[in-house]
């Protein structure tokens, strides 16, 4: 995995997150920006998800413990589309602040993702 890759994802996350969380105390209701954030967030998981089935033929098979970077890996692609689904269908404030956790979850999975792939194991 590449490391400022990953570091793009981690940024656009919290950014969501935190836009998200802000929008949401501030009492708005989710916007299309709001959802687009996650939105972004979500198609970069996708090429993730992608690099991560190709690297092993490349050569460059994870360093950690692999059955962790495939749930972080599930877990991070579905988290969004819930979140978003929630925020489409409820449409309240409170739907804006589930999109914001979910996006600073997603920051957290990334870094251990990119862990589990480029430390060696001992």
């Amino acid at each position: 995995m590449i490391l400022w890759f990953t570091i793009v994802q981690i940024a656009l996350a919290c950014a969501s997150g935190l836009f998200c969380l802000i929008a949401g105390f501030a009492g708005r209701r989710p916007s299309d920006w709001t959802v687009g954030s996650l939105a972004v967030v979500e198609l970069l998981l996708l090429v993730q998800v992608v690099v991560a089935i190709i690297a092993p033929f490349a050569g460059n098979p994870p360093t950690g413990d692999l059955l962790e970077f495939w749930v972080y890996l599930v877990a991070a692609v579905l988290l969004p589309l819930g979140g978003v689904a929630w925020a489409l269908l409820e449409r309240s404030r409170w739907s804006t602040v589930i999109l914001g956790v979910v996006g600073l979850s997603l920051a957290i999975m990334l870094w251990r993702m990119q862990t589990i792939w480029t430390i060696q194991v001992a």
